[in-house]
């Protein structure tokens, strides 16, 4: 699977939350498309198959990311030293 770039994986689940709320707030045809087609895009963007499980994989990808940006800023902090 090819890991989706913090940036875009951010978005997608913002347009994910947005579309989200709007259905359930006034669903209607148009909320209804929308969710379907964020969710969709997240699933593939994840490799996941439920909303459920791709929010789960987002979350762990996220947490890689921020694992990331610690292990990077230590090594710049031993360079410094």
């Amino acid at each position: 699977m090819i890991i989706p770039a913090e940036k875009e994986l951010r978005a997608v689940l913002a347009r994910f939350a947005q579309a989200r709320i709007e259905h359930d707030a006034r669903p209607t045809g148009r909320t209804s498309r929308d969710l379907e087609d964020a969710t969709y895009t997240l699933c593939v963007m994840t490799g996941e198959r439920t909303a459920e499980q791709a929010l789960l994989a987002a979350d762990a990808l996220l947490e890689q990311y921020g694992a990331g940006r610690v292990s990077l800023s230590q090594e710049d902090e031993t360079l410094a030293a």
